[in-house]
């Protein structure tokens, strides 16, 4: 099982990292101004781990509603994920992949973790 690590920035912000079985960072979040908001935002992760994924990689890509994943070419053509709640708030985003396929499955894998994860606060 997968787990949400909440870490407090060094400008004072908090942030959780999703990691998969092996210790794998799955997405990250934007920086919160509290740990409250920062475990808002995971549990908007934990309701919206199994949402469609809207594919703007393909040439004239269906829109779809929020909540969604946005799978898409970043300027380098490294493949990349955001995760968007129902309100279009990005609530995490994955790291930059070398093909699509790899990251699909960093999607799946949030689906896979997410859902059931505990949330651990690590002090600094």
């Amino acid at each position: 099982m997968g787990k949400f690590i909440v870490k407090t920035t060094k400008s004072g912000a908090y942030r959780f990292n999703l990691l998969a079985t092996n210790g794998q960072v799955i997405a990250t979040s934007q920086n919160y101004k509290s740990q409250a908001t920062c475990e808002a935002g995971i549990a908007s992760v934990k309701a919206n781990a199994l949402v469609h994924v809207e594919d703007q990689t393909v040439e004239g890509f269906e829109v779809l509603k929020h909540p969604k994943y946005e799978l898409y070419q970043d300027n380098a053509g490294e493949f990349r994920f955001r995760l968007k709640a129902s309100n279009g708030q990005i609530i995490a985003t994955g790291e930059g992949y070398a093909n699509k396929a790899n990251c699909q499955n960093g999607i799946a894998s949030i689906g896979k973790n997410a859902p059931e994860a505990p949330v651990i606060v690590e002090e600094e």
